[in-house]
């Protein structure tokens, strides 16, 4: 019996840290004149509007019809087994993004005018992710760029 209890205390402990790492949603995020949130200072961000290079990452680019690119970014989201889509308007959509311990917040804005999607991807815990944000965008961005456009 004493056992059993031991391991259900060790349970809630390892159960209350792994929820202590997720951190709690971000109340900041969202679109405002035509643009993601700004970065913070620390280096686990990236912004495709971001004026500085430490966080500046490219948008994703796309051929053919805006709303069709868009629908294909949430087709590749909705089949990551990291990503869970948290919200979603004409244009926009926001992810969570786990890793084993962490989630990150993403963000994406269709820019119809320069045939792009904005990008924003932000740990919510912590000051580096190690380039984690960065390389995450970056599979998106090349499965994205591979993926076929879904027939409307």
């Amino acid at each position: 019996m004493g056992h059993i209890l031991r391991a259900d205390i060790i349970m809630g402990i390892l159960s209350g840290l792994l929820a202590a790492c997720t951190g709690e949603r971000p109340t900041n995020l969202g679109v405002r004149d035509g643009r993601l949130t700004a970065c913070p200072p620390s280096p686990n961000c990236v912004l495709s509007q971001s004026g500085d290079e430490r966080h500046r990452i490219a948008p994703l680019s796309f051929t053919g019809e805006p709303e069709a690119a868009f629908a294909r970014l949430k087709q590749l989201l909705s089949r990551r087994a990291d990503a869970t889509i948290i919200e979603e308007r004409p244009g926009y959509l926001r992810a969570e993004l786990r890793t084993t311990l962490f989630t990150d917040d993403a963000e994406f804005l269709l820019d119809r005018e320069r045939s792009s999607i904005q990008v924003r991807s932000a740990s919510r815990l912590g000051y580096s992710d190690l380039g984690k944000n960065r390389r995450r965008m970056e599979e998106i961005r090349e499965a994205f760029r591979v993926m076929p456009t879904p027939a409307f």
